[in-house]
């Protein structure tokens, strides 16, 4: 199913937002030593926005990117910007206590209203446009899932109310509908942003500048690239995934990927924006192309990093569900992206480590990045600015509730040892790796070592280290994405080494092919 009918393109290995925005022009790389008030990591929401926030406060700022930006997770996400979740309220108020669903809920309404006033105020291009959103089931006994919610969410102070139709094409037994919430072309809005930063006097960004190190140097935060480096008061990791192995963020965080679909269906895709609140998850919503063109987007199919070994599959089940309830006359776009999910189901958000601000950081938003990362920008200004900080209790990374997650704890970093240990004793490929078809990857003994191989579309042939630069974990191959994905933390890399996703900060060593 994921080869092209004849006649029909295949779909392009990029996001639709990638595609469809514009390219600017390119921002320098660092050279040499530059000096700021706050250096931000990471080029993304998180990242951008921050940046953004404290240069219009007046701080100097620098913003390293690692590679082009919003070209990682945010230039690949499905865009809703929603304090909807899923099914989420009644599970933080089980888990947590009805305050802390509000709170929440407060800080991903306060991220929707910011981003909204934001894109009116600049006069922002970015298909921004209201939509309820809707969480449901299609099984009977799944509806009294929905109403826990409804109650909680409504408990919460959201717009949330009971329904039992919505937009879709099928039947459901229930459906948790927000009101006025939104989604936009993500990579298009943060472009804007990011012109409007690089205006600012005190504002300084550099693409293609990958940083590697953070450290302290005569009373200052130096972060390192491999051209120069920045010396400031603080430095804030916007890198998705934080790089810094002091503070033990890869042992408390999952990395997940998941996958998406755009298609070309006849007719117009359903209004509003849609998740499914059960297993598998289905998410949905339309995409304007401009001249009144809509495209499906359908999304899902989640596993943890570098442990699915048929991720083709993945795409072939988002394109059934398609061709199920549309009329698909093309899958247009496929992609997929990385999120960490954290032990208590809330982001971390402040403090790298637990008795210094020196160094902040932003990760685990479990795939609902657009407003998660904006309320933490939002906050991640505030504490850089020494303001009150609205949310900095309920976000902390040290937070004390993390005690009731150390079963989780020990569950995750059990399995991560299974990896460590157990990926050694099983045998690699017998295939020699002079026979890997293009596109082909595998790991496959040579000169009595394991080597990861993999031939591009153009017939070259990579051979790699197959052991993963953060800790030693094997990789294992994403045919999918033509990348080799870690299992035991997330990271990933590309068929010549580099470095796609961190924790990981440098390359896949080559190896000889002689």
């Amino acid at each position: 199913m994921s080869a092209a009918s004849p006649g029909i393109p295949a779909a392009r290995r990029a996001s639709v937002w990638v595609d469809t925005a514009p390219d600017p022009s390119p921002h320098p790389r660092l050279e040499g030593d530059v000096r700021a008030d706050v250096a931000v990591l990471g080029g993304g929401i998180v990242g951008i926005t921050t940046a953004l926030l404290l240069a219009e406060a007046g701080a100097s700022v620098v913003l390293l990117e690692a590679g082009r930006l919003a070209g990682g997770t945010s230039g690949n996400t499905t865009a809703k910007v929603t304090s909807q979740h899923g099914l989420i309220y009644n599970a933080l108020r089980s888990r947590h206590g009805a305050e802390t669903a509000r709170r929440y809920g407060d800080a991903n309404e306060s991220a929707l209203a910011w981003i909204a006033a934001r894109v009116a105020r600049d006069g922002i291009d970015c298909d921004f446009r209201r939509q309820p959103a809707y969480a449901y089931v299609t099984s009977a006994e799944r509806r009294t899932a929905v109403e826990r919610e409804v109650e909680a969410a409504r408990a919460a102070g959201l717009p949330a109310t009971l329904v039992e139709e919505t937009p879709l094409p099928f039947a459901v037994a229930a459906a948790v509908r927000f009101e006025h919430q939104a989604e936009l072309h993500p990579r298009k809005y943060l472009l804007a942003l990011a012109e409007r930063l690089a205006a600012l006097p005190g504002a300084r960004v550099f693409e293609r500048s990958h940083a590697v190190e953070v450290g302290a140097h005569e009373g200052r935060q130096v972060a390192k690239a491999p051209g120069g480096r920045v010396l400031a008061e603080r430095v804030v990791l916007a890198t998705h995934y934080p790089f810094l192995d002091r503070s033990l963020a890869f042992a408390r965080l999952r990395p997940e990927r998941s996958y998406a679909i755009a298609c070309r269906i006849a007719g117009a895709p359903p209004a509003g924006m849609h998740i499914s609140g059960e297993s598998p998850t289905r998410s949905i919503r339309a995409v304007p192309l401009g001249d009144g063109e809509e495209l499906l987007l359908v999304g899902g199919e989640g596993h943890v990093t570098g442990t699915e070994r048929d991720t083709e599959l993945r795409y072939e089940r988002l394109e059934a569900f398609a061709r199920e309830h549309w009329d698909v006359r093309e899958v247009a776009y496929r992609w997929s992206a990385q999120d960490p999910v954290t032990l208590d189901g809330l982001p971390y958000v402040g403090r790298l480590l637990p008795h210094s601000d020196r160094v902040l950081t932003a990760t685990g938003f479990a795939k609902w990045g657009m407003a998660n990362g904006t309320a933490a920008a939002l906050l991640l200004a505030d504490l850089c600015l020494g303001r009150p900080a609205a949310w900095a209790g309920l976000f902390d990374p040290w937070r004390l509730t993390l005690r009731q997650s150390l079963p989780r704890f020990a569950t995750e970093n059990a399995q991560v040892a299974d990896h460590l240990v157990g990926d050694r004793l099983r045998r690699p490929s017998r295939r020699p790796l002079e026979h890997l078809r293009p596109g082909e990857g595998a790991i496959v003994e040579h000169e009595g070592e394991r080597v990861a191989a993999a031939r591009d579309d153009d017939g070259t042939l990579h051979a790699l280290s197959a052991r993963c630069t953060h800790l030693g974990c094997l990789v294992a191959w994403n045919a999918a994405e033509r990348s080799w994905d870690c299992p035991c933390h997330g990271s990933r890399f590309a068929t010549d080494g580099t470095v796609l996703e961190g924790p990981a900060v440098h390359r896949l060593e080559r190896k000889p092919l002689g």
